[in-house]
């Protein structure tokens, strides 16, 4: 148990998992969210309510050794569908490769999962810590720092539950129990940043960012095929940009039974900006768009539930690090999600500081120390960089219009499949394996 207290804006994935990661190592923290939270009983029937309306998320093997670590993953694998095989081709071209777990000797390549599921067990074990208070329905309007610690402005909406929510805290803790709404002033020490792509913390303390439109937008969704998926994953790239089906468990199945193969698979198409409309609105265009793309590799596409269309842009914070503050999450790198290694890489991030602050604990020493954290950023820097590098390469790679390029990507492709020793290491640093 420590005194010390990390305050946490944004209550996403990153932040609830953070949250998490340091309460696993007796950290304290209080969690700002600017949204509601909806009300979770632990008692909720857990069948899906929307067997076709879901976004979804692939685990690598090493955020899901992360989960583990903290004894969320029983909780969690219900609704997981691990990956087996890894199937990647071009449209209209000779090149392919393939991965195989038996081949690569895994458990499996990770694991896809249904975002509302892992928020929702997420969001029951923070309110389950009593290390761990939760104040949503908040906006952050102010950063100031000192010495010794960080002192956050909140406005908190009049319909906020944090007087619910609020857990036991320590006695350092600024958080007022009198005021549950309105203007708040919460004092920790130190503070981590995980809102999102357009940051108010990292405005609020001066970061700039280096932005790069693709100029494309990804449809992602669930779809329905009459072949089961026999839990692989299709890599797919057209002159779009770079598409894929991922396996997902059926509503009565858990991913897991080798009779329940699974019917349900998560869909990323990206196109190009501008075009995105005529597939929300268009069930039938969708469909058969996605069939011309993937022939018959994942059989027929039969139903499609709802879509949703998001711009693509690459967003890096200039720095990640400032005095007591640590920018996370997709406020410090917002990526393409070819090769689905986004979440992944903030979990890397999350762990790597988790761990750090701990040592701090165990020493005795401030968890805010600047020298530290500047440390931190510097060992996140070979593994941020090498998967920026990897998803640009691939988005650009395999939509540059160049025949000689063309040709060359898919040589490289069959070079991938068939030269020994590339496999195993391309698949280490997929599954996160390798820092």
């Amino acid at each position: 148990m420590t005194e010390q207290t990390v305050l946490i804006a944004g209550g996403g994935h990153v932040g609830l998992s953070f949250a998490l990661l340091l309460a696993h190592h007796g950290i304290a923290s209080t969690l700002i969210e600017k949204n509601r939270y909806p009300y979770i009983s632990p008692d909720d029937d857990a069948q899906r309510s929307h067997y076709l309306d879901s976004r979804n998320t692939a685990l690598s093997r090493r955020t899901v050794q992360i989960y583990q670590e903290i004894g969320l993953w029983d909780e969690l694998q219900s609704h997981a569908c691990r990956i087996d095989a890894v199937q990647i081709s071009e449209q209209g071209s000779f090149g392919q490769a393939a991965l195989n777990k038996a081949e690569e000797k895994v458990e499996s390549f990770g694991q896809v999962m249904e975002n509302a599921w892992l928020g929702r067990k997420l969001l029951l074990a923070v309110q389950a810590s009593p290390l761990i208070t939760v104040i949503d329905g908040a906006t952050v309007t102010n950063v100031a720092q000192s010495s010794q610690s960080v002192t956050i402005d909140i406005q908190v909406n009049s319909d906020s539950s944090a007087d619910s929510q609020t857990r036991a805290k320590s006695d350092t803790s600024a958080v007022n129990e009198a005021e549950q709404v309105g203007w708040q002033q919460l004092t920790g020490t130190m503070l981590v940043a995980c809102d999102g792509r357009d940051s108010t913390v990292r405005e609020l303390l001066g970061i700039g960012t280096q932005a790069y439109d693709y100029q494309q937008s990804a449809i992602v969704g669930v779809v329905q095929t009459d072949k089961p998926h026999e839990h692989i994953a299709i890599e797919r790239f057209s002159p779009a940009g770079p598409l894929a089906v991922l396996p997902l468990t059926d509503s009565d199945g858990d991913g897991h039974n080798p009779q329940q193969a699974g019917y349900r698979r998560s869909v990323v198409w990206v196109c190009r900006k501008g075009e995105e409309q005529q597939y929300l609105e268009d069930e039938k265009l969708f469909l058969a768009t996605l069939q011309s793309a993937f022939g018959q590799r994942a059989g027929s596409f039969v139903k499609v539930g709802r879509r949703g269309a998001y711009p693509l842009t690459r967003v890096l914070a200039d720095k990640q690090v400032a005095g007591r503050c640590v920018i996370m999450g997709n406020a410090a790198h917002t990526l393409h999600p070819v090769a689905g290694q986004g979440f992944n890489l903030c979990m890397r991030d999350a762990h790597v500081l988790a761990q750090m602050l701990a040592s701090q604990v165990l020493r005795g020493e401030d968890i805010g120390d600047t020298q530290m954290l500047s440390r931190y950023e510097q060992a996140r820097q070979k593994d941020q960089k090498r998967v920026i590098r990897f998803c640009d390469a691939v988005v650009h790679g395999f939509t540059h219009p160049n025949p000689a390029v063309k040709i060359a990507r898919n040589l490289a492709l069959l070079a991938f499949d068939k030269l020994p020793n590339i496999k195993p290491l391309v698949a280490t640093y997929a599954m996160g394996l390798k820092a």
